[in-house]
């Protein structure tokens, strides 16, 4: 029983892990092609040449989760995905588009290029709203009302804003000139409405699961779990104030809002892990219910093993080389 309850945890860790990681590398890049300007030829290049390099691997982390909810919790994957199979189409749809129009857009006719600009930009957009709609409907346990509706509604715009606030920071830090001075106006700009997004769902989540009430607010839980909303607090006043003086001389502290913004992503998902665990599926299924048997999560160990360090290792190489400022479509 130990074992089987050891490797539950191991497993939703993983996958959690996998969550975050895509949320954060996905997520500037998503962020990014919300923001492309459909106007600015020349800024628009440049933005898609700061993510050329990572952008599809990023996916990877995607891939990874829903294979783990798959294989190792196969009642959650089919409960989840049951309520939000038309949101899971768009998605997959919207990160197609986004694909091809990467590739298009660099071997289309001159006169195309706007257009598959326009495509990327869309397929971003949507992407990021429809997995803002699923953690919406996911926090709400899947109801069918209005409120939840509503509420998930409001989440795909808390979410895209989200990302777009991280893929301005990856731009500040990427860029220069005056691209590089928009990308501080844009995070300016959306780090307040991410800021509200992440107030919403902090005090509708408690509301909703009385449970997830009980956790935050019971001495002395509370006191050890404060730091949390705090850190997060403190991080979003610092961003903003240190975009207020940027950009500085020779770039000084240009990558600290984008610092800032994976804390502050990452500070967020420890915040509704920890409303959400032991629940796999919110008040339905815990791990241990949903999991699979012991000697399935013990072979899958195994391949997990090997898989993880891989991905952790081209992802890790692919950053240092492509590190540095982009220029006109080159890396430095």
């Amino acid at each position: 029983m130990f074992e089987a309850n050891a490797l539950a945890v191991i497993f939703v860790a993983l996958m959690g892990l996998s969550i975050l990681l895509y949320a954060i590398l996905d997520g500037f890049d998503l962020g990014v092609g919300i923001l492309l300007p459909l106007s600015q030829k020349d800024d628009s290049d440049t933005m898609i040449a700061s993510i050329g390099p990572f952008w599809d691997a990023n996916e990877t982390w995607l891939v990874l989760a829903i294979g783990l909810l798959l294989i190792a919790f196969p009642a959650a994957h089919s409960h989840i995905f049951k309520e939000l199979y038309l949101p899971t189409a768009v998605l997959l749809i919207s990160l197609v588009l986004r694909g091809v129009a990467f590739d298009f857009r660099a071997k289309a006719a001159f006169s195309h290029k706007p257009t598959w600009n326009k495509v990327f930009k869309g397929g971003s957009l949507l992407a990021a709203m429809s997995q803002g709609y699923m953690l919406g409907m996911y926090v709400m346990g899947f109801e069918n009302t209005l409120a939840a509706y509503a509420f998930s509604l409001l989440s795909a715009f808390g979410v895209a804003a989200a990302y777009a606030y991280i893929g301005a920071c990856w731009l500040i830090m990427k860029t220069e000139g005056q691209l590089q001075i928009q990308a501080v106006s844009w995070a300016k700009k959306t780090g307040i409405i991410c800021f509200a997004g992440v107030v919403a769902v902090s005090a509708v989540n408690p509301l909703i699961n009385p449970e997830v009430l009980t956790k935050w607010f019971t001495w002395p839980t509370t006191l050890y779990i404060l730091p949390l909303p705090i850190m997060c607090f403190a991080l979003f006043v610092h961003s903003q104030l240190k975009l207020k003086i940027l950009p500085a001389v020779n770039d000084k502290g240009c990558w600290q809002p984008f610092v800032g913004a994976v804390i502050i992503f990452t500070l967020c998902f420890f915040g509704l892990a920890f409303s959400f665990f032991p629940y796999i599926v919110p008040g339905k299924l815990t791990i241990w219910q949903a999991a699979s048997a012991p000697e399935s999560l013990s072979f899958l160990l195994w391949g997990v093993i090997v898989v993880v360090p891989v991905i952790f290792s081209y992802t890790f190489f692919s950053y240092r080389v492509f590190w540095g400022k982009v220029r006109e479509l080159r890396y430095h």
